[in-house]
């Protein structure tokens, strides 16, 4: 770990992950391909291909499994802080289904992700960083991570950093009714927040925009946040900056795994922020980093650098 001051702080879980590489359904006994997500370490992953300086801060279990993890993810030069324990790495079991959907198993009640606590945060990093990102996944967790989280976005606040949130609902982890109110409280803290159109219905607790993106972020806006973006998926996204709405110039491809497309875009349009493109241009470059990583298997493995950006031809693009 260097000592200069990292572009972006994230915290959450991140898991080991086990999939068929070759997207066959567990019922025919495939073997399976070790690696690891999560939706923080995935922007942080994301961010550092991209040439930025990402710190990832979480619990890890005093396991093969949490060793690899912190392992990998130093490789991919992403600083970690070595929180350790008290519990075990939770882990997930990816299976492909039918009709190019998958589903997922958890293994992660009581692990040491969720244990994460307001004592662990690195207020020096998160008040001399540029960015702090967040997500409500970790806020699900339970009390101790969302206590961390607000003390976060309040240092962070108190500081000028800009805090990020993706909002990233699990209705496996909470309902909406729990989920509202937690996420409102951290989108009021907020300058960016990042949702689909049926994220926004829980934080906003109702359903009475007929599918309308624009004022699904206008009323997002309304409690704080100076910019939002809502996601669509392979129809691209929509963001709200200051008042503005842009509309994604989608990147078309042939999808091979859309797992971690989400973060992929977070981390995109981050590193957008961080080098100061304009609205516009952040919200097409994160369009084309999400579609790259779409194209390869894997939560993070497909995340590009800035190289793999340059290259286009009917392998990649329709």
């Amino acid at each position: 770990m260097t000592g200069s001051a990292p572009d972006l702080v994230t915290m959450g879980e991140s898991m080991g992950l086990f999939f068929a590489p070759l997207g066959m359904p567990l019922v025919s006994g495939p073997a399976f391909h070790l690696s690891f997500g999560g939706a923080e370490s995935n922007v942080a992953i994301g961010l550092a291909r991209l040439g930025h300086d990402a710190l990832w801060v979480g619990r890890l279990g005093d396991d093969e499994i949490g060793r690899y993890i912190e392992r990998e993810l130093r490789a991919e030069g992403v600083r970690t802080r070595g929180l350790i324990g008290p519990a075990h790495t939770g882990m997930m079991v990816r299976a492909q289904r039918g009709f190019g959907r998958s589903s997922v198993q958890y293994a992660r009640l009581g692990s040491a992700g969720a244990q994460l606590a307001v004592d662990d945060l690195p207020l020096d990093e998160i008040r001399a960083a540029r960015i702090l990102h967040l997500t409500g996944i970790t806020a699900a967790l339970g009390e101790g991570p969302h206590r961390a989280l607000v003390a976060a976005a309040h240092a962070a606040h108190e500081a000028g950093v800009l805090v990020s949130l993706d909002l990233n609902y699990r209705a496996t982890l909470w309902n909406a009714a729990e989920a509202g109110p937690a996420l409102r409280e951290l989108t009021e803290l907020s300058h960016l927040v990042f949702a689909t159109a049926d994220e926004a219905q829980v934080l906003l607790g109702d359903a009475h925009d007929g599918g309308d993106d624009a004022a699904y972020a206008g009323r997002i806006a309304a409690l704080g946040p100076a910019e939002v973006v809502v996601k669509r998926g392979a129809d691209g996204a929509l963001s709200l900056v200051d008042g503005e709405v842009f509309e994604q110039n989608v990147t078309a491809v042939v999808e091979r795994d859309p797992v971690g497309a989400g973060d992929a875009f977070a981390a995109g349009y981050l590193h957008g922020v961080l080098v100061g493109s304009a609205p516009q241009d952040r919200l097409d470059f994160a369009g084309r980093v999400a579609a790259h990583s779409v194209t390869l298997p894997g939560d993070w493995e497909g995340l590009p650098r800035l190289a793999d950006l340059d290259v286009g031809g009917p392998d990649i693009l329709r």
